[in-house]
């Protein structure tokens, strides 16, 4: 599957708020998120522990009761692998979440995470979404691929 998505948080931000954000996004093409390539998996692998692991876990296992809300409302860092939910979302929400934050997505959501958009590139983010992916069984990847397709 091939899909780029180049947008700054700025204006993706604003593409939220005007409803558009799907149509600006799917507007290009030729960024991947190939769980089955070696060298994208791999530098995703390395960027997880940089900037993903210290929340959602080495292991993508997330933080404990990640589905009981904190004291503040919030909740904690879901885990990435087969268990958690990141599967049950499209590559464009996965995309998006993590470029310009789930506070974004959907606008006002309370959370610890941060954007990610001013310190990876979205060949960045595209890595190290393939990294997850290529760590789930494959009926769940199916499943997920099965979700993009109808999207």
């Amino acid at each position: 599957m091939r899909r780029v998505w180049r947008i700054s948080a700025a204006a993706g931000i604003a593409a939220i708020a005007a409803g558009t954000l799907y149509g600006v996004l799917g507007a290009t093409d030729g960024l991947r998120i190939d769980p089955t390539d070696r060298r994208q998996t791999e530098t995703g692998r390395r960027l997880y522990a940089e900037a993903c692991a210290s929340c959602h876990g080495a292991n993508l296992e997330g933080q404990p009761n990640w589905q009981k809300r904190l004291p503040n409302g919030r909740l904690p860092a879901p885990p990435h692998d087969a268990s958690g939910h990141t599967w049950h979302h499209p590559d464009i929400d996965l995309f998006r979440t993590t470029k310009l934050g789930p506070a974004a997505y959907p606008p006002g959501y309370e959370t610890d995470m941060p954007a990610f958009g001013e310190q990876l590139s979205d060949a960045d983010i595209a890595a190290i979404l393939a990294y997850i992916k290529g760590t789930w069984p494959p009926e769940i990847r199916a499943r997920h691929d099965r979700l993009n397709r109808a999207r």
